[in-house]
């Protein structure tokens, strides 16, 4: 479902267009990635950061199975191995670019010398759980198949539920990315000046997929934007906090990466692309009656990232020699604070960061 710290989410269609420069997964061999977190003798925090007014201290924060009705409602879950199409939607800065996709190629990369435990492949083998009727499991191979940069905002800088699919439509008829029915997710990320209708207000991401009227093909799709300048306080929590919660209590966490709006972000894909794996056509794994406004696997623990969250407790998480806050190691040494997601087996919230 889309995300939104309220949980007042709604699932509509979304999605945006590009127009510029592809990129090819050969290409992105050659770019050169650079770490920008330390990696100096972590140590564990819980941190108790005030909840924002529009939080709920539910039993969700808690990862208590006996309120939650998660149900598998027979379709299909993105079990082959996963293509991600990137259309970065008007101007980004190289290494807002290059954070992003440490994260996203962190996904597949189990190998411990790329990135020790706990690492962001560790927490997608929750997601990998999730099987079809068919018992077929979310692929643990994701890969960042194409790129396409539209640096002309050919939409506009205000875009809509529906002139986002128009964003996914540009790009496939403009023939960078293929239709890719089977393997293909698309990917849409909006820079800190573009606005999108209900963002900051009740949605930070939300994925669905394309109308044949509108693209001409049904993909899967989910968008997500940079919340830097529009509203970290909401959309990069915890790393900035409401304006009301300036005058006392505790503040802030230091992002992970140094970037309030990006690394905020970072939780955010994190949440769409397990929600869009595991119920990719909205017919597949969400709580509810009602799958216009599903509850799926990571609103069921949304604002959780570690053992003893809850009750404005995001959970235990590392700290490192600079005061970064995080809970996942990624590739070229990359850190991020990712949420937990919903585990089938536990039926509670897990992460591979958990104390028990």
């Amino acid at each position: 479902m889309p995300l939104f710290p309220n949980f007042l989410l709604s699932l509509f269609l979304l999605i945006g267009v590009c127009n510029c420069r592809t990129t090819t997964k050969n290409e992105e061999s050659h770019v050169q990635m650079q770490t920008q977190t330390l990696n100096t003798n972590p140590t564990l925090f819980n941190p108790q950061v005030p909840p924002l007014r529009t939080l709920s201290s539910s039993k969700r924060f808690e990862g208590s199975s006996e309120f939650v009705k998660l149900k598998y409602h027979m379709g299909p879950v993105l079990s082959s191995p996963i293509n991600i199409y990137l259309i970065w939607y008007g101007k980004w800065p190289q290494s807002q670019k290059l954070l992003i996709k440490d994260f996203l190629l962190s996904i597949s990369a189990s190998d411990r010398r790329v990135a020790p435990s706990p690492s962001v492949s560790d927490w997608w083998q929750t997601v990998s759980l999730y099987t079809d009727q068919t018992g077929a499991n979310i692929s643990r191979s994701v890969s960042i198949a194409g790129e396409y940069s539209d640096l002309l905002y050919s939409h506009g800088t205000q875009l809509t539920r529906l002139s986002v699919q128009d964003v996914i439509a540009t790009a496939v008829r403009a023939k960078p990315f293929p239709v890719d029915h089977r393997n293909g997710i698309y990917l849409i990320l909006t820079a800190e000046d573009v606005t999108m209708e209900d963002f900051c207000r009740a949605v930070c991401g939300f994925h669905y997929f394309t109308f044949p009227s509108k693209v001409g093909y049904t993909l899967p799709y989910a968008w997500v934007g940079n919340s830097g300048k529009q509203c970290p306080e909401v959309c990069a929590y915890p790393f900035a906090v409401p304006g009301y919660m300036g005058g006392g209590g505790p503040g802030h966490l230091t992002p992970p990466n140094g970037d309030v709006g990006v690394d905020g972000m970072v939780s955010v894909i994190g949440h769409e692309l397990a929600e869009l794996s595991s119920n990719p056509l909205v017919n597949a794994w969400y709580a509810g009656e009602d799958p216009t406004a599903p509850t799926e696997i990571g609103d069921l623990c949304e604002g959780l990232y570690g053992t003893g969250g809850g009750g404005g407790y995001i959970g235990s998480v590392l700290k490192d020699g600079e005061g970064r806050t995080f809970n996942l190691n990624g590739r070229n040494g990359r850190k991020f604070l990712v949420q937990w997601i919903w585990s089938p087996v536990l039926k509670a919230c897990a992460g591979p960061n958990a104390l028990d």
